[in-house]
Order: structure tokens, then sequence, then C-alpha cells
């Protein structure tokens, strides 16, 4: 398998995004989104995914977070697309069960071809910090309209919503680095019985 690296760059009027990804990386971060929990969650991504990520981004946070969560999500997945090519030999699928003391999460991930976002989470509070909680929402809609993934997230459980947060984070880390893995048994095949994703 050659190597799974991509670069993709954003840039519009509300945002300058650069994201790279490294898919057999170490869990390393590089991060500037100007976003400090959204930061925090890349970290966890990075880290349980066992991928490298580099992230610049400014975006009109003096209006809001919005548009640089969103389109971060949009660059990372645009990144995981170009990173993946044609998903021969990989495992495909993903998933994960994360605890964070009170808090349990789990991720399912597809990467499908076929886009899906199917989100159970009430945060117990409005934001964490600055960030209001449902541009985690946006953030993962992003992602799956541009990785091409089906993404099924709940959370279980929990009453602490920064739990509940690093939980989801973490989970879809660890499913992401599930289903992006060579297969040894699936070298060179597509995973699926269509012949292509």
């Amino acid at each position: 398998m050659s190597e799974r690296i991509a670069t993709v760059t954003r840039d519009t009027q509300e945002t300058q995004i650069t994201v790279t990804v490294n898919l057999d990386g170490e869990g390393r971060l590089a991060c500037e989104t100007g976003v400090p929990f959204l930061d925090h969650m890349l970290d966890q991504v990075a880290r349980h995914g066992l991928v490298d990520l580099d992230i610049k981004a400014v975006g009109d946070l003096h209006i809001d977070d919005h548009h640089t969560v969103e389109d971060l999500g949009i660059t990372l997945g645009q990144a995981f697309a170009q990173a993946i090519g044609d998903k021969r030999g990989i495992r495909r699928y993903g998933h994960a069960y994360v605890p964070l003391d009170e808090a349990l999460s789990r991720v399912v991930i597809d990467f499908s071809g076929r886009p899906g976002l199917f989100m159970d989470v009430e945060f117990t509070r409005a934001a964490i910090g600055r960030l209001d909680t449902q541009l985690f929402w946006e953030f993962f809609q992003g992602f799956v309209n541009h990785a091409r993934v089906t993404l099924h997230i709940d959370n279980l459980k929990g009453f602490n919503a920064h739990h509940q947060a690093e939980t989801i984070f973490k989970a879809f880390g660890r499913a992401l680095r599930m289903a992006v893995e060579p297969d040894p048994r699936m070298a060179g095949q597509m995973p699926s019985t269509k012949g292509c994703l």
C-alpha cells in the first residue's frame, strides 16, 4: 500500500484552512484553529486514530465559531478521501465504545462512498468553554459529506458535557483507525461485492 498522505486547502471569504493527514501516522497533532476546545478534540482524534494531523485554520471568529468548525470538518473529510484512495485492502468498517467516567459513547463508521450522518447526542450544556455544542453536528456533517462515509454517533450516557464530547471524539478516532487499517487478508481487494466504493 502506497503512502496515504494528503493535503487539502479550503479558501473562502469566511475561512482559510489547510489540512494535511497521514493515515499511517503516530498520532501527532499540529493544530491552530483559534477554537481551543476544538483543538482539544482534534488531539483526541489524532492520538486515538493514530493519524498525524497538521491543521492551520483562520476563520471569522469575530462573528462566531460556526464557519471555522464546519469548514474544518469539510476540509478534513476531503483530506481523508484523498489519502485513502480507492479503498482497496482496507477494513472499511470501524467501531468503538469509549467511556470517560460517567459518559459512554459509541461510534460506527463505514467508508461506503455514501454520505450519511446519524447522530443521537443530547448535550447537557449548550456550550463547552465558548464552543456551541450544536457545532459538533456541523463538524461531523461536513466530514461525512466530503469523506463520503456513513457515520453513526451515539452518546449512550453522561451528564458532563465535556465528557460527552470527549468520548465521542475518542471513539471517532478509534473507529477511523479500525476502518482505514490495511487488512492483510483483503490485500489488493475491494471490500465490497460491488467491486467499487
